[in-house]
Formats: structure tokens, C-alpha cells, sequence
């Protein structure tokens, strides 16, 4: 799926919450010296399942004990609170999204040195530059890239050859395929428009930094009602109205309209891409030409990262980098636990579910693209196992790996990773937004309420 929620919100890391149960532990008893403390915020089964085997690696080449414990990242918030209030904090989390790094950063809950002495080892020439950017402040490496996502335009390039259509990769192109072929039962786009979802505040993030609309400026203050910002209200609002699928859109209902051959357009994530390869009996498509052919929709969707709008000098994509992050007070082990994870054990932890991981550490000093190549012969699906390079071919997936290298995100490199994921908690964008689909408000006034909102939940953060 997209995303999980990253609701990190400031204030749950500075109040004690109580009555709240770990999802799943899995070692020797917690308080034990001798054991490291390793919180994974992977929980869906057979995840947990490839993370027990990767961490019983770890202890058979090393001797050191780990209490693997499995938390939803819901419960991530209320959980990290407790255990800092009691003075109990695991030694590593994995898995930690951009805005839960900064905000543990931000409650000094890091253990940066440890951190950046991990990146130095595997070697920081190996690495994504964008990604250590995106986890680090200043000098200071925050966290250690692990693998990223980012957003993407799915089109249906068979209905765009035959229209003599481009590629969509602008606000001009987008607007006029989805204008054009918006007829016979087809919308011309499908994408997410629930005022409460945080899929919602995914895809237009994707679509405003597509036109520069920043979420702040590098002092703090809040820039929603920019002009760049204001026309990106505008066309997410007209394209919805005009072009697209009526009622509140989520990220179900997207995927389905898509897979169903009602839809030229799509707003998703890559982790799409197995399901649009039909590698999952659950979410499989359902075209009328995917009967005879499940492949058929693979095979006639392009895919466009980078987005350009009138305001911007150069395209953009939203995109989410996971850490594994030491934290303070953490035991010397964490370090080599961290090291084996982007190291030994790196494919097999990417390979959980390479259609969402691309890897942010390249390679090694001796090998520099040994884990690109690794990924592209990862087996992607759950029913069906099937790399995806043998489904869309290594151009697609070539393009799709370097698209952390360019990743953007509001508010984190001006220093607001508290201020992210309080408003994924609120979501005051996406219910401003909601305003303009449906017609209650234009852009200005919706741009307005957006920033009003925002600035109130910074004033709380603060």
C-alpha cells in the first residue's frame, strides 16, 4: 500500500502514555544487559517472518542477542513516549519514516554520532546523497538510509499513443490528456480526494512541490498560501472536478477505478506494481483485456516520476526514505546490528517487498552498484513470485531506481520534521483541499484555511 500513517506526532514523545501493548516480542527477557533492544515498525506477517530470520543471522555470525519487537507504526508514538518517560528505549528502530527521525531528533532522542560512525563504515560515497541529506541536520547524521519510495504518475500509454498524446509529466500535459480522455466511461485520472486520509496528503505533496509550493521557508514560517501553492489548490481542485472519478477518492477505490480500465491516469506508489503485475490475488486487475491477459495493464502503463508545474524550475517527486536509526544510550552492538542490515543482510531486508525499497545504499566501496543489481533480481509479489524487470522491462526500473536521489518532502529540510508529522495527525491540507473538489471554496481561500491551520498546530508543536 502507499504509506502506513507516520502520524509521529511531537507531543506523544513528551508525555508518558500508559496501558499501551507491544504487537509482537520475540527474545530473551527485556532488561537484560546483554541483549539488544531492536524495534522493527515492519508488523505485517511475512515481513516479521524475513526480519526473524535476518536478525537470528545476525546473532549465529556475532553471539549478540537481540529482542526483536514488531509495533504498527500507529502505536510508534504513544509506545517511544513510554519508553522515555521510564528510561527504556530500545537501542534501534528500523523502518523509522523522515518525519519520525526528526522528531525523536528533535526530543534528543538519537544517537547521532553512532550514526554517522555507521555511515562513514559502510561508506558515505555509497550511499544516495539525497537520502543522507533527507537524514541528516547540519552535520549531524541523524539516522541511516535504509530504502525509499517515491509517488508516481501511472498512465495507460496505449490510450495515449493512440489519442497522440505525450508523456504526462507536466500540470500543461496533465491537465490536457485527462481532459481529452475523460469520455466513454474513462476518467481521465483517478486520485486520492478523502479529506481524512494521509494518501490524500501523499498525492497532493507530489503535485505541489511539482510546482515549488513549499510547506515552509527555511526560517519556519509557513508559505501554503504562496502563489505557488495556490495554483497548485487550483489544479489538483479542477482536474478532480472536471476529469475524474465523483466522490471522496482513496487509495482502494483509485487502485480499483485503475485496475478496472476506468481510469487513463493514476496517483500512487510503487508498491503497485506487483499487484498491476498480477502477483497478488487480492488486488489484481480487472480489465475487461486482463481477463485473457493478466499482464495486460503492466504492459500498457508507463510511469512518470518527476513532475514539473508553471512555477517550478525543475520536476519534482514526493518520495518517503526508511532509517534504521541508534538510539541514545544505545548498547556498542547496535552499531554492528545496523552495519550487518545495510550490509550482509541488505538484500534480503529490501527483498521483503522490493516493488516499495529501492535502495538508497548503491553498492560497496569494491562493488558500487552490487545492491542495484541485487534489487532488480529481487522476486517482488505474494501469491506469485516474479522480478519486476522480467514484467517492465530494466528501462522502467532503471528510472524508478534513481528516483531517491531526487526525492523531495515538505517541511524537512527546513527543519519541521515535528511539524510533518503533526499535521499527517491533523491533516488540515487535505480537508482544505477537500473543499475545493467539491466546489465549497476556491484556491486562494482554501490556501488561506490551509496556512491558518498549519500555523496553529506549529504553535502547539512548539
Amino acid at each position: 500500500m502507499p504509506s502506513t500513517s507516520m502520524r509521529i506526532l511531537a507531543s506523544a514523545l513528551i508525555m508518558a502514555v500508559t496501558g499501551v501493548s507491544l504487537l509482537a516480542c520475540d527474545a530473551d527477557e527485556a532488561g537484560d544487559d546483554s541483549t539488544l533492544t531492536v524495534w522493527s515498525l515492519e508488523d505485517v506477517a511475512d515481513r516479521v517472518t524475513a526480519t526473524k530470520a535476518l536478525i537470528a543471522d545476525f546473532t549465529a555470525r556475532t553471539g549478540t542477542k537481540v529482542d526483536l519487537v514488531t509495533i504498527n507504526e500507529d502505536q510508534f508514538p504513544a509506545l517511544i513516549a513510554t519508553s522515555a518517560a521510564s528510561g527504556e528505549l530500545p537501542d534501534v528502530v528500523g523502518s523509522v519514516s523522515l518525519a519520525g527521525v526528526r522528531t525523536l531528533a528533535g526530543n534528543e532522542l538519537l544517537h547521532p554520532s553512532a550514526n554517522g560512525e555507521v555511515v562513514d563504515a559502510l561508506g558515505r560515497q555509497t550511499f544516495s546523497a539525497r537520502a543522507l541529506e533527507l537524514t541528516a541536520e547540519g552535520n549531524k547524521q541523524l539516522a541511516v538510509p535504509s530504502d525509499g519510495w517515491g509517488q508516481l504518475l501511472v498512465y495507460r500509454k496505449d490510450l495515449f499513443a493512440a489519442a497522440g498524446l505525450p508523456a504526462p509529466d507536466t500540470y500543461e500535459k496533465i491537465a490536457a490528456a485527462a481532459a481529452k480522455l475523460h469520455t466513454g466511461g474513462i476518467a481521465g485520472i483517478t486520485a486520492a480526494t478523502a479529506s481524512g486520509d494521509v494518501f490524500t496528503q501523499q498525492t497532493f505533496e507530489h503535485l505541489a512541490l511539482a510546482n515549488n509550493c513549499q510547506l515552509t521557508d527555511d526560517s519556519g514560517a509557513v508559505k501554503l498560501d504562496s502563489p505557488e501553492c495556490v495554483e497548485a489548490f487550483r489544479f489538483y481542485g479542477d482536474l478532480m472536478r472536471t476529469s475524474s472519478v465523483k466522490g471522496a477518492q482513496d487509495v482502494d477505490t483509485t487502485r480499483a477505478t485503475y485496475f478496472a480500465g476506468k481510469a487513463a491516469m493514476l496517483i500512487w506508489s510503487p508498491f503497485i506494481l506487483d499487484e498491476l503485475a498480477g502477483l497478488r490475488d487480492d488486488a489484481k486487475p480487472t480489465c475487461p483485456q486482463c481477463r485473457t491477459d493478466p499482464t495486460f495493464l503492466a504492459r500498457n502503463s508507463g510511469f512518470v516520476t518527476g513532475i514539473k508545474g508553471p512555477n517550478a524550475a525543475e520536476p519534482a517527486q514526493y518520495g518517503e526514505i526508511s532509517s534504521w536509526a541508534v538510539l541514545d544510550g544505545a548498547a556498542d552492538p547496535a552499531k554492528s546490528l545496523v552495519q550487518f542490515m545495510l550490509g550482509d543482510g541488505y538484500p534480503r531486508w529490501f527483498g521483503m517487498s522490493p516493488e516499495g525499497r529501492f535502495p538508497v545504499r548503491k553498492g560497496t566501496a569494491d562493488d558500487p552498484e552490487k545492491f542495484l543489481t541485487a534489487w532488480n533480481a529481487s522476486q517482488a509479489g505474494v501469491d506469485r513470485k516474479q522480478p519486476l524487470a522480467q514484467v517492465y522491462g530494466d528501462d522502467v526500473l532503471a528510472n524508478l531506481r534513481r528516483s531517491p536521489d531526487s526525492f523531495q518532502r515538505w517541511g524537512i529540510t527546513q527543519g519541521q520534521g515535528a511539524l510533518v508529522g503533526a499535521i499527517l495527525g491533523e491533516l488540515p491540507v487535505p480537508r482544505a483541499l477537500a473543499d475545493v473538489v467539491s466546489g465549497k471554496s476556491d484556491a486562494p481561500a482554501a490556501a488561506r484555511r490551509a496556512k491558518k491551520d498549519v500555523e496553529a498546530i506549529k504553535a502547539g508543536v512548539n
